[in-house]
């Protein structure tokens, strides 16, 4: 790719990534190509559908999960806190852009969605997760880990399109946690 080209798609997911974060993933794209100073056909052309440039701008995206993973499985804690410091990171890691959480939770488990790359992402991390739990005997047995990211990105939706903050968030997660943890003394 040349270099002009280079920067102009640089700067188309740049702006991107602010305007989807003001105003949700069903921004208008000619807006994005106004403030990056590109013409609509130079978006489209690097850019063909805008799941193409969700998924450039979501890049990014996959190194936080792999950081936030492994933060939360070297917690030393009791697996409640463990699986709630996963449930937190992880609506923190849907939720960067308005309309996150609701995309990515419908696309959980979709082959044929353009982020269907991201959603694996999701579910290989949670599946760290479980699986860490389920060798020590904490998390009951018909947990998958594809239903968990369906979960946690319903109470992320929710969260999302109610602007409800952290404090409403808590509970909704500890009930969550609740009913896929065994209890301590099964």
């Amino acid at each position: 790719m040349r270099a002009d080209a280079q920067r102009n798609r640089d700067r188309i997911v740049e702006v991107a990534r602010e305007v989807f974060r003001e105003q949700g993933y069903d921004a208008s794209l000619d807006l994005v190509a106004k403030r990056a100073g590109v013409g609509a056909g130079t978006l489209y052309r690097h850019f063909p559908t805008r799941e193409n440039l969700i998924d450039a701008i979501m890049q990014s995206w996959v190194d936080r999960v792999d950081e936030a993973t492994e933060k939360t499985l070297a917690h030393e804690s009791d697996p409640r806190s463990l699986l709630l410091t996963w449930f937190s990171a992880y609506v923190g890691l849907i939720s960067l852009h308005k309309g996150g959480a609701a995309k990515i939770t419908s696309a959980m488990g979709d082959t044929d969605s353009p982020i269907r790359n991201k959603c694996q992402v999701l579910t290989a991390a949670t599946d760290r997760v479980v699986e860490r739990l389920r060798a020590e005997g904490a998390l009951r047995e018909d947990v998958d880990s594809v239903h968990v990211c369906r979960l946690v990105g319903g109470v992320a939706s929710v969260a999302d399109q109610g602007s409800l903050d952290e404090a409403a968030v808590r509970p909704l997660l500890d009930v969550l946690a609740d009913g896929l943890l065994l209890p301590p003394d099964a």
